[in-house]
């Protein structure tokens, strides 16, 4: 008997054990029949549809890779809405890989049981194709159960950000008004206060900036008329003042005049010094280039390091909550890691690039930005 038609004959009393197994998880231990079954049912029937379904060499190599049944666009199959609903239910990962392993064994002891003829070429074959599919349903679940988690983990970080607002607008306003009465003995504590609080806040912008990015809202830019040397000599001495033991030089070339969001190239500019201040060598300078041709500017820093860092290691800056291996002793690790990840958003949202080059000890973080865009370009 071909599997396909063993799943159409025994559909109840494989599910009967299926839901026997979904019951030994702690998080569907109390749940209805109807919620342990889910769309069980139906990855069942696609499934047995799947088998029954010619399949080319090829259609089976590239399945075998990964590549999903159904294009972008389709409607969603029971696979990936099994994979929603456990993912709402609150199961791990692992727990939704299990299910999909308990139906696999379930479906093939119960088949071979039922088989009272010796295993031949066809059956082989026909196990093979179950696997395939199983493996198929499997991935469908699990991407859209990541998408889901990760949906509600983007939720999560940006009501913590918008709620934690208040009380931190509080507390700056409190520590201002202290760092103007206090008297001459609390003057240092008062300014450490208010510049933690500038922390926490340019930290708190940043994680809502990631938050945004990863919902999809992308960075909003609006570009006017600016002279980029301007701009960046403003944010230099700013930078200067916040690391007044770091050595921070500005060489502009060209002509730097164009169409920008000016607050947030500054912002880029901002988190790209204070990368190279924390994480260079404390006795050389930070360099940052402004250089302008025809149709683009180029907007560079660049600061001696400990060591090199690989290319790989590199682009890895560039993901938020991450942070490289190469840190110099005592800098600070209590940041979120999105400064860069700011950054490149920045640079996307007006049309441009940033990259990065280490060598020699070296290391060079470059913003490409075209001079003017006739659009509003979103990241």
């Amino acid at each position: 008997m071909q599997i396909a038609t063993f799943i159409e004959r025994s559909k109840e009393k494989i599910l009967a054990e299926s839901v026997a197994y979904a019951r030994t998880i702690v998080s569907l231990k109390d749940e209805e029949e109807a919620v342990l079954r889910n769309h069980l049912p139906l990855v069942l029937e696609a499934i047995s549809a799947d088998l029954r379904t010619p399949q080319s060499r090829t259609e089976s190599i590239e399945k075998s890779h990964g590549s999903p049944l159904a294009n972008i666009g389709d409607p969603e199959t029971a696979a990936e809405t099994h994979g929603l609903m456990r993912a709402r239910s609150g199961l791990h990962i692992e727990q939704v890989v299990a299910e999909y392993r308990a139906l696999r064994s379930c479906v093939l002891r119960l088949w071979s049981e039922a088989e009272a003829s010796p295993p031949g070429a066809d059956t082989v074959q026909d196990v093979g194709r179950f696997n395939e599919a199983i493996d198929q349903a499997l991935a469908e679940s699990v991407r859209v159960y990541a998408a889901e988690v990760e949906r509600w983990r983007q939720i999560f970080l940006g009501v913590v950000g918008h709620d934690l607002r208040t009380p931190l607008n509080a507390v700056s306003l409190t520590a201002e008004l202290l760092t103007q009465v206090a008297p001459k003995d609390l003057a240092l504590p008062t300014e450490r206060l208010r510049r933690s609080v500038s922390r926490m806040a340019s930290l708190l912008d940043s994680l809502l900036e990631y938050n945004r990015a990863g919902l999809g809202g992308g960075m909003t830019v609006e570009r006017l008329p600016v002279d980029l040397a301007k701009a960046c000599g403003e944010e230099v001495e700013l930078q200067r003042d916040a690391f007044p033991g770091a050595r921070i030089e500005l060489i502009v070339r060209g002509d730097t005049g164009g169409e920008f969001d000016g607050s947030r190239i500054r912002e880029a500019l901002g988190n790209l010094i204070t990368n190279a201040v924390k994480h260079g060598l404390p006795s050389e300078p930070v360099v940052v280039r402004l250089e302008g041709d025809e149709s683009s500017i180029r907007l560079a820093v660049e600061n001696a390091a400990a060591g090199s860092i690989s290319s790989g290691e590199m682009e890895l800056l560039f993901e938020p909550l991450r942070r490289g291996a190469v840190q110099r002793p005592g800098s600070d690790r209590s940041h979120l890691g999105l400064g860069l990840f700011i950054v490149r958003q920045i640079a996307r949202a007006h049309g441009g690039e940033v990259s990065g080059h280490s060598e020699s000890r070296k290391v060079r973080f470059t913003v490409t930005l075209p001079r003017v865009s006739p659009v509003s370009v979103r990241s």
